[in-house]
């Protein structure tokens, strides 16, 4: 495994790889690695021949300074579970190495995307993800690149630039990697408490509780009665959506094929967020 502190550097090892007609396959990460991120690595290893894994803590996709400021940093250990994976090459570029002085950025009209979940509540999110995962493609230029579906709007948000521009990368969507009591796996989980651990919980039992009531009741009613189950717990809620998967459209009347819950809420000072195809 070789570690890339430079855009040359990587582009270079690439470009090597290519030359012998292999395949590229990305794992965008911002660090803190987990099992999760292991599983990314571990479908690419399927579908490609050489993985790349970025990891960057990107300052332009945090709305709130704190945010960034206690994101956990813990690079050492993130080059030690990959050097046991199947990562073949980590990128662990600068700030400035991502953004140089000259470099353009981009301002795109996420249409029915915007103003909905994610980036009603953190205004400019989604233009730094937008901007740092063009960035990203453009440095590595995969033939595929591996996303959790933790992140439902993100996906969709990249799969919606990917579309935009025309790129010649394929988008995988991966599932959610879960601890054994249903947590979703996440690197912000590192700050939380056991008994945070526990009472967070709550989302994963509201997700599947939505899960059993989608099967008599419309999305609306559904999200009502998630709703009171969710707050009678310790957690505080941001909120509660069910959407069409493609457009991030709430539902309320009809289901339609893949309609998903999401929730986002906070545990303590920590921001969590999960869903769950209920339909």
């Amino acid at each position: 495994m070789i570690v890339c502190n430079t855009v040359d550097a990587l582009q270079k090892q690439i470009l090597i790889e290519k030359s012998k007609g292999k395949s590229i396959g990305f794992v965008p990460s911002m660090g803190a690695l987990h099992l999760g991120h292991i599983s990314l690595v571990n479908e690419a290893q399927k579908q490609c021949d050489i993985i790349v894994v970025s990891i960057f803590v990107n300052p332009t996709q945090f709305n709130n300074p704190d945010d960034l400021l206690k994101y956990p940093r813990t690079l050492e250990a993130d080059i030690q579970m990959l050097d046991n994976s199947a990562c073949s090459i980590i990128f662990a570029p600068s700030v400035d190495e991502i953004y140089p002085a000259n470099l353009e950025t981009i301002n795109l009209d996420l249409g029915t995307l915007k103003n909905v979940m994610e980036d009603a509540l953190r205004p400019g999110h989604f233009n730094g993800v937008v901007n740092v995962v063009y960035r990203l493609f453009d440095i590595v230029k995969p033939s595929k690149a591996f996303f959790g579906l933790k992140d439902f709007q993100q996906v969709a948000v990249i799969k919606y630039m990917t579309k935009h521009f025309n790129l010649a990368i394929e988008i995988v969507a991966c599932p959610t990697i879960r601890e054994i009591t249903g947590l979703a796996m996440s690197s912000r989980n590192l700050r939380l408490s056991d008994k945070q651990k526990k009472d967070a919980l709550i989302i994963i039992q509201t997700l599947r509780y939505s899960k059993e009531l989608s099967k008599e009741l419309t999305p609306m009613d559904v999200r009502l009665k998630a709703r009171s189950f969710f707050n009678t717990s310790e957690l505080t809620l941001e909120y509660i959506e069910i959407v069409d998967p493609l457009t991030l459209v709430s539902l309320d009347e009809n289901w339609v094929e893949g309609a998903t819950m999401c929730i986002a809420a906070f545990c303590g000072e920590v921001r969590l967020i999960d869903n769950l195809q209920l339909f």
